[in-house]
């Protein structure tokens, strides 16, 4: 009998990723596409976006992207695992079952629930503090959500789910709830489910595996098609990652590593909801062209808590660009800006407003940014970047109206304001702490219409640190 090995596509790495993703992949032998949708503060944005619509709040190109290929996928009966359903997953399930009932599809679709710690959160104020900073709780937040697991993505799909939403997941845990579903991995098979999460790990940023934003970018082809990336996974742990034929990109152990250390923290110690994973001894080796073989993953027992991701408004913020030519053209947006903020700053004297919260210039084509390492100070085409933060809206719209007086109140050369006057944006921040798993409570998934039940997570965690070693 052969062995047992399951295909998974990355076809997502972010809100915002391209559509091309689907397709590719389903021209590949896969079965079964993840798409990772949730950065930290697109929870905010979808936040704010349930508020002007109860059924908005997650990102709508989940099921845009889905919607021209879910025949294929029911055909060949490729199942889809997702975050894409945001802070809403409800709404993005009720919007999926609506364009399978237009296609004729009935596919199962699942939603996993229990990430949002806001109903639960006035009684954590006294004793919460940011994970970081030590800072207590604000006042008031737009979203807490805590990074759940993979046991209950495995429960849905044992249950016969073909399609899986959830809201805030760890991004691994879309690739570990399948493994776990397919093979049978059990919660205390930790080097299995540390595999398994490196799996997820090496998919959830889409193309960036396959030679997306790599070192050697110059060494790899094909940006305008570029490979979204596929893991054939084994019960051992290890894997292949590949990509679909004919596309572009890199697969090289160079191009894997990166994204291996990508975003961990520490490689031994990468803390999860289901495991404690050891990358360090991760072990890469080109087995064919653009195709790596990836094993070695270890883990230990998780911890008893989960990571709490929250946001909050913290004031306004607006965003000027001004583009300034001609000789002295660095010397003059930096004059500009420091004559913007002057000017600003003495009409919310006369209207009693406190000064901005934060400031910051930067002239673009200058390299202000690199500091005293700029070499570019001769540059005679940039663009005045000018950012300023303030506690009270109508603030940002003093500035912006000062905004339209630059090209006749200072340097000739001053030849356009990108995207005309700055409207205020909510300055949306995050903070991070840490709740009990007993306290959270466990996660529900709910199938279709009339199936309902609650998933069993181990709360009492058991990873303890290793020492740290020091010289004498």
């Amino acid at each position: 009998m052969a062995e047992k090995v399951i295909h998974i596509g990355g076809a997502s790495g972010a809100w915002g990723d391209s559509p091309m993703a689907i397709p590719q992949l389903l021209t590949a032998d896969v079965h079964y596409l993840m798409m990772d949708y949730l950065a930290e503060v697109t929870m905010s944005l979808l936040a704010r976006a349930r508020m002007k619509d109860a059924n908005a709040g997650f990102p709508p190109d989940f099921v845009a992207y889905l919607k021209p290929h879910l025949p294929e996928i029911a055909k060949r009966r490729i199942k889809v695992v997702s975050n894409g359903g945001g802070v809403n997953p409800q709404a993005a399930k009720r919007a999926l079952e609506a364009v399978c009932a237009e296609q004729g599809l009935s596919l199962r679709i699942a939603v996993v629930e229990g990430d949002d710690v806001l109903p639960r959160i006035e009684p954590l104020r006294a004793t919460t503090r940011e994970a970081a900073s030590g800072e207590p709780l604000p006042e008031k937040l737009l979203t807490a959500n805590a990074y759940l697991g993979g046991l209950p993505i495995a429960a849905a799909l044992d249950r016969g789910a073909d399609i899986v939403i959830t809201g805030r997941c760890a991004d691994s845990a879309l690739a570990l709830g399948v493994l776990m579903h397919e093979f049978g991995w059990k919660a205390d098979d930790y080097d299995r489910l540390a595999a398994g999460s490196l799996v997820g790990h090496i998919l959830e940023c889409g193309p960036q595996s396959t030679g997306g934003v790599h070192t050697d970018w110059d060494q790899v082809p094909g940006w305008e098609n570029i490979g979204y990336p596929i893991a054939s996974c084994k019960i051992d742990g290890s894997f292949v990652l590949s990509k679909p034929d004919d596309t572009g990109g890199l697969i090289v152990p160079a191009s894997v590593a990166e994204q291996v250390l990508y975003e961990v923290g520490d490689p031994a110690a990468y803390i999860l909801p289901d495991v404690v994973a050891d990358f360090s001894q991760v072990k890469l080796e080109q087995v064919g062209e653009n195709r790596v073989r990836v094993s070695g993953a270890r883990g230990y027992p998780p911890t008893s808590q989960y990571k709490v991701s929250a946001t909050f408004q913290d004031g306004w913020r607006g965003a000027a660009v001004v583009s300034i030519v001609g000789p002295d053209a660095v010397a003059k947006a930096e004059r500009t800006a420091e004559a913007l903020l002057a000017r600003s700053r003495a009409l919310f004297r006369k209207r009693q407003l406190p000064d901005f919260t934060a400031t910051h210039t930067e002239v673009l084509g200058a390299e202000s940014a690199y500091g005293p390492k700029a070499n570019a100070r001769g540059a005679r085409e940039v663009l005045m970047r000018l950012v300023v933060d303030h506690v009270d809206r109508g603030a940002i719209d003093v500035f912006a109206r000062e905004l339209g007086s630059v090209g006749i109140s200072f340097a000739q050369g001053t030849t356009g304001i990108f995207s005309g006057r700055p409207k205020p944006t909510p300055v949306v921040r995050l903070f991070t702490f840490f709740i009990d798993k007993a306290v959270l409570g466990a996660p529900k998934v709910q199938i279709g219409n009339d199936e309902s039940f609650v998933v069993d997570v181990p709360t009492k965690g058991g990873y303890v640190a290793a020492p740290v070693k020091t010289e004498i």
